[in-house]
């Protein structure tokens, strides 16, 4: 009996647990503590997770001074001046720092301050509503667990690869040095951002692709405009190509990577940006009934299908759902919402299409950012996805170039715009922009296609002279004849 007793008084008991301390599972913890539960988060590396140290925050401080001198570089004035190398030990110190040299004392603070607690250790799933970390302390749920543990970089089976070490995201985010030679594999965000930031840094850059072009999940245009200012600074673009094997004979020494054609590219690095997989292979899923390793299968509430009590939440990468910083955070939102409504007996508004527990806009008004140069962004459903979907479309093309603003903004602006209509309601459905400084606007069109504005209502959101943002005047303009 006195061993049973001091069993149970040995499970700490809160009303959320949260695996994993990014950004996602932060802000899950961080609204379900708002709404008057007590949360515990538990993390394995560092508190604040992938984006704040191996991904979205270093990669955009790599990025921002390559952006700023090439804009520099076309402005009157500054031409002359800005045509200079990167200081690249400036740019490294200037990524350490944002990365906050890879300690988390200032994310920890803030947990903290909020309340809410933090378990430093491996979290694995042990039945239902039970958490053990390291195999000794153990946690229980009153409502509800989320697992927010994000993803991983996936490395293809290619002979000789895992032996090479090549860098993976992390890697390429953190390196300490610019390699002299770096062959990219991967047409993607990861790949094109990098390629753009080392290839500044004074790497020679080989880009290797399978497919015929690059970002493939935007618009053609897109990566049709970032290739073009890849290829006039200085890297080098293979597409339709495969790595058969990769070989490194020491380690830290030079790397062969060999092609399906023969081809053999040496080079000092080599960086792997092909896909990612969800962290879920050691969390005892199987405990639950789910498979290690698996992404999660959630409604549009974040809560994982199949799970008999409706206990369990998938939230962020894990669902598969959009694998981004931003839509994670927003996930999170809506999953806090869902599991305090729940705990306290209100209806889930699961028929609002865009209510407070319903993440619709993964599906429809996702967003993003490709912080190349030129910028390349993107929301809502591209002209090709939407005819997939059944839509009625008509897609509006805007050279950015024409825009008063954009000219100003620098000389011999290149850029393109483009809106996907929906014909039967006259709505948007997407759109995507491409050019320097674009990035900014991207938000009146998530706006825009989020809020489902019909365009007669846009015509009257009349954009300030002289800024890029009238490509909208000129969009609607072409749209409506």
């Amino acid at each position: 009996m006195a061993a049973t007793e001091a069993t149970k008084a040995a499970v700490e008991a809160y009303d959320v647990i949260v695996l994993g301390a990014g950004p996602t599972g932060e802000n899950l913890a961080d609204r379900a503590h708002a709404a008057g539960l007590s949360a515990v988060i538990v993390e394995s590396e560092l508190v604040g997770g992938e984006c704040s140290y191996w991904a979205c925050i270093p990669s955009k401080a790599l990025l921002r001074p390559v952006t700023a001198r090439s804009e520099a570089r076309r402005v009157p004035g500054l031409r002359d001046a800005a045509d200079v190398a990167l200081d690249s030990s400036a740019v490294l110190s200037h990524r350490d720092e944002f990365a906050a040299y890879w300690k988390d004392d200032g994310q920890v603070r803030w947990l903290d301050s909020v309340g809410i607690d933090l378990v430093r250790g491996q979290a694995r799933l042990a039945g239902p509503r039970r958490v053990v970390v390291d195999g000794g302390r153990v946690l229980s749920a009153r409502h509800a667990v989320a697992v927010c543990t994000g993803s991983r970089a996936v490395l293809p089976n290619i002979p000789g690869l895992a032996q090479a070490r090549p860098w993976t995201s992390r890697g390429a985010t953190s390196a300490k040095k610019v390699p002299g030679r770096l062959v990219v594999v991967g047409g993607g965000v990861v790949g094109v951002e990098m390629a753009t930031a080392w290839r500044a840094l004074g790497a020679s850059v080989t880009l290797l692709v399978r497919g015929d072009g690059l970002l493939p999940r935007m618009e053609p245009f897109a990566g049709h405009l970032v290739a073009e200012s890849l290829a006039e600074a200085g890297a080098f673009l293979r597409t339709g190509v495969e790595v058969r094997e990769v070989r490194r004979e020491a380690p830290g020494g030079p790397v062969t990577v060999v092609l399906d054609s023969g081809d053999e590219i040496i080079a000092d690095e080599l960086l792997i940006a092909t896909g990612r997989a969800p962290r879920t292979e050691d969390l005892g899923l199987e405990t639950v009934g789910l498979t290690p390793g698996s992404w999660l299968d959630v409604d549009d509430s974040c809560r994982v299908k199949g799970v008999t009590g409706g206990w369990l939440y998938g939230v962020g990468d894990v669902n598969h759902r959009a694998l981004l910083t931003h839509q994670g955070k927003y996930q999170a939102r809506i999953a806090g919402a869902a599991i305090a409504a729940r705990a306290r007996g209100v209806p889930i508004l699961e028929t609002d299409r865009w209510g407070a527990h319903t993440a619709t806009a993964d599906t429809l008004a996702v967003p993003q950012v490709v912080f190349s140069d030129p910028e390349a962004t993107s929301v809502g459903l591209t002209a090709a996805a939407a005819e997939r979907a059944g839509y009625r479309i008509r897609v509006v093309d805007q050279d950015l170039a024409a825009v008063a603003g954009a000219s100003l903004y620098a000389d011999g602006y290149r850029g393109r715009a483009r809106m996907v209509v929906d014909l039967d309601r006259e709505v948007l459905l997407g759109a995507t922009f491409v050019g320097p400084g674009v990035g900014e606007l991207l938000h009146s069109a998530t706006v825009a296609v989020a809020g489902e504005v019909p365009i007669e209502r846009l015509w009257h959101a009349v954009p300030a002279f002289p800024t890029i943002s009238e490509v909208w005047l000129r969009l609607l303009e072409a749209y409506r004849g």
